[in-house]
């Protein structure tokens, strides 16, 4: 595993850091620039340097966390960040985390420039996040990039209940997305979808044959 991040800017202002990397797996954090600079999620405990060596490369200081769900990967890292960087942190309802929150948040909520939208399934209380006025969403791990399972990226597929505490539901609370428009869909595993990501998830969730 490589202790460096690898920074990609995945759409204007928005930043994919590579905290961690095996032969067969890569995980992240995402980096919003703008007014209130704004990372979603935290990483491991142990890539907290990882994220600020990546965000001092960026000449970004992050003001604000939101964090999607409890897994290790997403806040393993939660309370390095904000000791390091002081940050403003968000947190859905009902997932514990080892740090004071300053804000709790669920359905439908505003979280700086996101909506909150309850995908749950994968892990208890988890959230993805709309920036509809930007045209991007974070999708994290209610779904993968297709070629996580070996297929050509550009798409996405459902994480397996390997990974999903409830498969049924997490299908199922796809269908929350529905109501919102983004050209780019973030995930944590497999390829981000830059072009047209709420239609794909739409012709997945309304695939040919659902009755």
């Amino acid at each position: 595993m490589t202790a460096d991040a690898r920074i990609t800017e995945i759409a204007p202002d928005v930043y994919d850091i590579t905290v961690k990397e095996a032969d067969d797996a890569r995980w992240r954090v995402f980096l919003f620039d703008g007014e209130t600079p704004t990372l979603v999620d935290a990483g491991f405990e142990d890539t907290v340097d990882v994220v600020a060596d990546a965000v001092a490369e960026l000449g970004i200081t992050p003001e604000r966390v939101v964090i999607t769900h409890g897994d290790p990967d997403h806040v393993g890292g939660l309370a390095g960040l904000v000791e390091r960087f002081d940050l403003e942190s968000w947190v859905p309802e009902g997932v514990a985390v080892d740090v004071d929150v300053d804000h709790r948040f669920g359905d439908g909520d505003s979280v700086g420039p996101f909506t909150a939208v309850s995908v749950a399934g994968h892990a208890p209380g988890y959230h993805s996040l709309v920036d509809e006025a930007r045209g991007i969403a974070v999708i994290g791990d209610a779904l993968f990039g297709s070629d996580a399972r070996g297929l050509p990226e550009g798409y996405y597929v459902l994480p397996t209940a390997y990974y999903s505490a409830d498969v049924a539901k997490a299908d199922e609370e796809l269908s929350n997305l529905l109501k919102y428009d983004f050209e780019v869909g973030l995930v944590y595993h497999g390829s981000s979808v830059t072009e047209g990501a709420s239609e794909k998830i739409a012709r997945f969730v309304d695939f040919a044959g659902k009755r």
